[in-house]
């Protein structure tokens, strides 16, 4: 089964031994600054929530030290500036074909 952005969260904050109440208090919403709560992160690491922002995905890379790039691959989304390139639709095609030929 593929990793889910969820998973991925888990595995990664077990393995650096932090606890949920730890990595949820490291995690500060864009719109108050105030942490997420313990329980948003368990819906995340569970898969029931998807991060709802390019902040909270850049937060949790920061504070997991990874690659944000990876977990906006497992949140199904791009980061902002890619979004905001202005690519042609088939400049987006061609990087897609050229995404799904690279990982056969």
């Amino acid at each position: 089964m593929p990793e889910t952005f969820g998973s991925f969260i888990l595995r990664t904050r077990k393995e650096k031994c932090i606890s949920q109440k730890e990595l949820a208090s490291k995690i500060l919403r864009e719109e108050d600054g105030k942490p997420i709560s313990p329980q948003y992160l368990n819906d995340i690491e569970r898969d029931r929530r998807n991060p709802t922002s390019d902040h909270l995905i850049e937060q949790f890379a920061s504070a997991l030290n990874v690659q944000a790039e990876y977990l906006f691959y497992l949140a199904g989304t791009l980061p902002h500036d890619v979004r905001a390139a202005g690519a042609k639709p088939e400049e987006v095609v061609q990087f897609f074909n050229a995404f799904r030929k690279s990982t056969r």
